[in-house]
């Protein structure tokens, strides 16, 4: 059997599960979403936000791009952006990376070509920004430090943007949070936070967890 059925196949057994346990579970669905959370995560396959952090349908809404980047020229994530904090009114923000980032690893070899490169130019901004301290590591530690430091940079530029801002001026409860995924043990190491009082130019660097 090609695999694609075997999607097929365990969407209907998935389905058939939830309906057992709760006859109700898609009505609810339908009426409508509450999510508490918006996940800005990176589009790698082995980082599934629901999964990882065992949230059920309904519970995240999330936006997925290549090395997790924040640009305010980007329509799609400005769209979900704005669509989450001013009708879903979402109250925590998250911009999660990971060790063992592809985007990254390509951002400091600064070898990515085509539509990926021109991706890659916010996370080689990062680079820039902390090109000493990516420069005084042994070379084996850099990428994963570069993840680390990316996901501060992307946390302060999301703070910035004037959907943000606009609702720190509203009063509306809003947490911004940094965070990164292990693939070695699949724990989620937070980094940062930032919130309304948070002064944005003085935003330190995270602490290391893993170079």
């Amino acid at each position: 059997m090609r695999e694609y059925k075997h999607l097929l196949l365990a969407n209907k057994a998935w389905a058939a599960e939830l309906k057992e346990e709760r006859p109700d579970y898609f009505e609810r669905q339908v009426a409508g979403q509450h999510p508490e959370f918006l996940w800005i995560g990176c589009s790698d396959s082995r980082v599934a936000a629901g999964q990882l952090t065992n949230t059920p349908p309904g519970g995240m809404f999330i936006h997925r791009n290549v090395a997790n980047l924040v640009n305010d020229d980007d329509i799609n994530l400005m769209s979900v952006l704005e669509y989450a904090v001013t009708v879903l009114k979402v109250r925590h923000i998250i911009i999660c990376g990971h060790y063992g980032c592809g985007g990254i690893a390509a951002a400091l070899a600064g070898n990515a070509t085509g539509y990926v490169g021109q991706w890659l130019r916010t996370a080689e901004q990062v680079l820039h920004n902390h090109q000493d301290e990516i420069d005084a590591l042994p070379e084996g530690q850099r990428a994963n430090r570069l993840v680390e430091l990316n996901v501060r940079d992307q946390l302060v530029r999301l703070a910035q943007t004037s959907v943000i801002q606009n609702a720190f001026a509203a009063g509306q409860t809003l947490y911004l949070h940094g965070w990164v995924y292990d693939l070695r043990d699949g724990l989620i190491k937070p980094m940062m936070e930032i919130d309304a009082e948070t002064p944005l130019d003085e935003v330190p660097r995270p602490q290391p967890v893993l170079v």
